[in-house]
C-alpha cells in the first residue's frame, strides 16, 4: 500500500511539474533555434546595451555589451581553437578541418547557426556571444525596444529565458558538460581537451555581471535565489548525464561505454596507489559512473524530501550496482536503471522551486554535505570539487543570513580545503574529509 501510495505521489508531482512550469523551461534552446543571428555589434550601441558605464535610471545596465567585450571570457573562446593545444587536438582526432573551422568544436566555443541563418553582421570570431546565450534576435531585437514590451513577450519572440533556473542549467550544461546536440566525449579529452568542472552557481558568480537583481528585476523576472540555482543545476546536471548514458548514440563508444561519464580518477591514477574505496559496493577494480552530482542531491533531498530520501538513495545505490555488472536487485538493465532514476529526478525540479531555503534548511543541507564527507562520499575527487563549491555558496548565503557566528573563520577553512583540491591528482579523501569535520563544529556554534 506504501509502493502505491509513493507511485501516486510521484506521479501527481509529475504531473504537477508538467502543468506548473513555465513553457520559458523548455524553451528552445539558442544553438537549435531556427530564427536568424543578426550580430553581437547590434546591441553595441550607446544607448542600447553599449554604454561605457551602467544607467542609474534604466531598468538595465545599458552597459551588457560593454561588459561582455571587455571582461568576459567567452570572447575568448574562438581564439582558444587557434592555439597550439588545439591544433594539437584537432590532429589527434583527424579532423578534416582545423578546429577553429570543425563544427564539433565551434559548437561550444562560439555560437555557430546554419549558415543560412547568419545576418551579415554576424563574425564567428567574437565566441560565444549575446546570441549564443539569449538567442538568435532576428525576432526580438526591434521589439523588445518597444513601449509596453514585456519580458514574456520577448521570450514569445524569441529571447532565450536566462532568468529561469531550470533553462539556465541546461543552456549552461548542454556546452559545459554536452547534451544530445553537443556532447564531449573521452575521444576528444583523450586527444587533449581539459577535464570538464563545471557548478552552475558558481560559474554564474564569477562571470562578471550584466544584470542587477532589484526590484525592477523582481518585478519582471520573478524570485532570484542562488541556491535554488545551484540546486536546480544539481537536477539537472544529474540528468544530463544519466539520459547521456541510456542513450544508446552517447553512451557507447563501439564496444566500451563512453567513458567521459565516468570517474576520471578511478583510471587515472598511477598503478601504485591503491585508492579503492568500497562506497558504492560496486568492487575493486570496476570504473564508476560519476556521480558528483548525484552526491550533492542526496543532500538536498534529505532536506527537500526527508521521507523519502533513504529511498532515493536506495535506487542510486541499485543503479550503481547495475551499472558495475553485479546487477540491479529489481532485475533491470543498466540503462534502464539510470532511465528510472533520471526521471524521479524530475519531481524534484519541482519541490526545488518551492523551497524558501530559509537559514534552518540552508543549515541542514549544510551539515548534510559535511555529513557526506564524513561518511567517506568524497573519496572521488570530482565529488570533493563539487561539495566544495556547494559549501562556499552555502557559506555566503548563510554568512549574508545571518547564519555564522565567524564567517571570517570559516573563509579561513574554506581556503585551506582549497589547498587541498589545487590538485586533482595528489588528493587526499581523509584530508578534505578532516577540515570538513573541523568546519562542520565551526558552523555549529551558531549566533
Amino acid at each position: 500500500m506504501r509502493t502505491i501510495q509513493r507511485l501516486s505521489i510521484n506521479l501527481y508531482l509529475a504531473t504537477s511539474l508538467l502543468l506548473s512550469l513555465t513553457t520559458s523551461a523548455y524553451a528552445t534552446m539558442p544553438n537549435l533555434s531556427h530564427d536568424q543571428t543578426v550580430g553581437s555589434v547590434n546591441c553595441a550601441n550607446s544607448f542600447c546595451h553599449g554604454s561605457i558605464t551602467h544607467w542609474d535610471e534604466s531598468n538595465v545596465l545599458q552597459n551588457e555589451y560593454t561588459t561582455w567585450e571587455r571582461l568576459d571570457r567567452h570572447t575568448q573562446t574562438y581564439q582558444v581553437l587557434l592555439n597550439k593545444q588545439s591544433k594539437l587536438i584537432a590532429k589527434n582526432l583527424g579532423l578534416k578541418k582545423p578546429a577553429h573551422e570543425s563544427k564539433v568544436c565551434l559548437d561550444c566555443h562560439a555560437h555557430n547557426p546554419a549558415t543560412d541563418q547568419r545576418g551579415e553582421r554576424f563574425i564567428m570570431s567574437e565566441g560565444v556571444g549575446c546570441e549564443g546565450c539569449h538567442g538568435p534576435a532576428g525576432r526580438w531585437i526591434k521589439s523588445h525596444t518597444l513601449a509596453g514590451a514585456s519580458h514574456a513577450d520577448n521570450i514569445e519572440n524569441g529571447l532565450y529565458p536566462t532568468d529561469s533556473p531550470v533553462a539556465q542549467a541546461k543552456l549552461c550544461l548542454s556546452c559545459h558538460f554536452g547534451d544530445e546536440n553537443r556532447f564531449i566525449t573521452h575521444r576528444i579529452m583523450g586527444a587533449g581537451h581539459p577535464r570538464i568542472s563545471f557548478e552552475l552557481e558558481t560559474f554564474t558568480a564569477i562571470q562578471p555581471a550584466h544584470f542587477r537583481i532589484d526590484d525592477d528585476w523582481h518585478k519582471r523576472k520573478g524570485d532570484y535565489n542562488p541556491i535554488k540555482v545551484w540546486a536546480i543545476g544539481q537536477v539537472i546536471a544529474s540528468q544530463q548525464l544519466l539520459n547521456a548514458f541510456a542513450d544508446p548514440k552517447l553512451g557507447r563508444d563501439g564496444i566500451f561505454p563512453e567513458l567521459v561519464l565516468f570517474d576520471c580518477h578511478a583510471c587515472h591514477h598511477p598503478m601504485s596507489e591503491k585508492k579503492w574505496t568500497p562506497r558504492l559496493g560496486v568492487g575493486p577494480g570496476r570504473i564508476r559512473l560519476n556521480d558528483s552530482n548525484l552526491l550533492m542531491l542526496r543532500a538536498i533531498v534529505r532536506v527537500v524530501d526527508s521521507s523519502n530520501a533513504a529511498e532515493f538513495n536506495k535506487r542510486i545505490m541499485q543503479m550503481h550496482q547495475a551499472v558495475s555488472g553485479n546487477g540491479d536487485p529489481t532485475g533491470i538493465s543498466p540503462t534502464e536503471s539510470a532511465q528510472k532514476v533520471a526521471a524521479t529526478l524530475e519531481t524534484y525540479v519541482m519541490l526545488i522551486k518551492n523551497q524558501s531555503f530559509n537559514l534552518p534548511q540552508l543549515k541542514q543541507v549544510y551539515l548534510a554535505l559535511i555529513d557526506e564527507a564524513i561518511d567517506g562520499q568524497f573519496s572521488d575527487y570530482a565529488g570533493a570539487e563539487q561539495a566544495y563549491m556547494a559549501i562556499s555558496n552555502l557559506s555566503l548565503s548563510l554568512a549574508k543570513m545571518g547564519g555564522l557566528k565567524s564567517a571570517l573563520e570559516v573563509n579561513r577553512q574554506l581556503a585551506n580545503m582549497r589547498k587541498t583540491l589545487t590538485n586533482d591528482e595528489t588528493y587526499q579523501p581523509k584530508a578534505f574529509a578532516k577540515q570538513l569535520a573541523d568546519l562542520k563544529y565551526t558552523v555549529s556554534q551558531t549566533r
